[in-house]
């Protein structure tokens, strides 16, 4: 379904799509700040030594945090990788985005792309004058689709094309662009992906320049290699694999940010660092979430492929010397689809007509302000079976699946989720049923009815 089929089905002007139109007095022609946009994969909130983590270290992002602001309630796009990417990039959310699990296009296809006529926050950065790169794990579209991160904005890219491939550390090719490079499989591709990073950094500092550093740490295999701290650990295997990786992936961080004071880019940058795609792969009550307390001192209920806020709630952390304020903690929630108007506001510039978001610019509350008011946050997700939920206030509604009811759960007395009052708040369940019904539009790809079982018209989940 191309745009204009889906804007038309969206009634756009009825359904809430935001438009994003002032623009910031934060940017100039002269002056533009460069922005940097960190995402990890997997990780969980409660990996991280600021967020509450005691025996993995990470004392490049604790730095960051005590040298920027901390943000407790960063949501994500969805519960699972390909579809909480896509909100990034577009700005949209579950409800009106093109793609909704991790489906592949037919079997062996590849991952479902983003349309040609979707921009991008990289798209809206070139309009802008941005360099763009991208290093990483991309899983947005194959380069012979419309998805291609070199059709989608980026200049330079660089790593794993699909999510599949980036399940191993230690491959035997990577992308340079969409020129395969050849390797031994011993090589742990971390290493060239940052290299790649600082190397494209330094070539381009005198900006302005967008670099979405897409890690894949610490997801997929347990793999890395060296242990470090951790080789001596009377923990399992797997265990200290896990902290290692978490803490390569905090030094990778470290080296980027030594990068950018060497560079003398610290006030001229912003740095966004998200905790996750999506939440932990791991249950709270698991062995490794257990061991690491990854849910935090909240107890957040739920994981990946969830609807609970251990599927989709992350921590974030946003550093601009001069700019955003060091120390701070804020509570307030925002989503993945506001980071497109945001950019575009740091640029200043308006978003473009053809890139309506669901997001809200949140540079105000960067700069030391408050979050920007909306009626509701929304996700849905499609694997293994159709989901939904909502927050509005401190309200949040989640329906498991279809055919269940809807469970309410009021956050500020009970962040775990433990106490449904379906039963004792009709007014709360009454709305919460009216969002879950009108927040979204329905799309041949995704209709409620085809979650559990999709068809081989439609392809597979693709495992991420």
């Amino acid at each position: 379904m191309n745009r204009r089929d889906f804007m038309k089905l969206a009634g756009i002007g009825v359904t809430g799509f935001a438009m994003q139109r002032n623009v910031s007095a934060v940017a100039d022609k002269t002056s533009k700040p460069n922005i940097i946009f960190i995402l990890t994969d997997d990780l969980a909130m409660g990996d991280v030594g600021c967020f509450g983590q005691k025996k993995i270290k990470t004392p490049n992002l604790d730095r960051m945090a005590l040298e920027g602001t901390k943000y407790t309630q960063f949501y994500t796009g969805t519960s699972v990788c390909a579809p909480s990417r896509v909100s990034l990039m577009t700005g949209l959310h579950m409800g009106h985005s093109p793609v909704r699990a991790n489906r592949e296009i037919a079997p062996g296809e590849g991952q479902m792309p983003i349309p040609s006529d979707m921009p991008t926050v990289a798209e809206v950065l070139k309009s802008a004058g941005y360099s763009t790169a991208c290093a990483g794990k991309w899983g947005m579209g194959m380069f012979e689709t419309t998805g291609s991160p070199l059709k989608k904005g980026f200049d330079h890219f660089f790593g794993y094309n699909c999510q599949r491939h980036a399940h191993s550390y230690f491959p035997t090719y990577l992308y340079s662009d969409d020129k395969r490079i050849e390797l031994d499989g011993k090589t742990y591709a971390q290493n060239l992906i940052v290299n790649d990073m600082l190397k494209w950094i330094r070539a381009h500092k005198d900006g302005p320049f967008f670099f979405f550093f897409a890690t894949t740490l610490p997801h997929g295999k347990y793999e890395i290699d060296e242990l470090g701290e951790y080789e001596k650990e009377d923990w399992d295997d797997n265990l200290k694999k896990y902290a290692a990786m978490v803490t390569r992936m905090d030094r990778d961080v470290g080296q980027l940010l030594a990068l950018l004071k060497e560079l003398n880019l610290d006030e001229k940058t912003v740095v966004f660092f998200s905790a996750g795609d999506n939440g932990s792969s791991f249950a709270p009550e698991s062995k490794l979430g257990q061991f690491f307390g990854q849910s935090t001192e909240k107890q957040f209920r739920g994981c990946k492929r969830t609807m609970y806020e251990g599927g989709l709630r992350q921590g974030a952390l946003v550093r601009w010397p001069g700019k955003v304020p060091d120390g701070r903690v804020c509570d307030e929630p925002w989503a993945f689809w506001d980071i497109l108007p945001t950019c575009a506001e740091l640029a200043g510039i308006k978003v473009p007509e053809k890139a309506r978001t669901d997001g809200l610019s949140v540079v105000p509350a960067l700069l030391g302000g408050e979050m920007p008011k909306r009626p509701y946050f929304y996700w849905e997700l499609h694997e293994p079976h159709f989901m939904q939920a909502t927050r509005f206030d401190n309200w949040k509604a989640v329906r498991p699946k279809l055919g269940v009811p809807v469970e309410i759960y009021d956050l500020n007395a009970d962040p775990g989720e433990k106490n449904d009052l379906a039963s004792s708040e009709p007014g709360i369940l009454a709305k919460a049923e009216e969002i879950l019904k009108t927040a979204r539009v329905d799309n041949p790809d995704w209709p409620m009815k085809a979650a559990k079982e999709p068809g081989k018209k439609k392809g597979k989940v693709a495992g991420k």
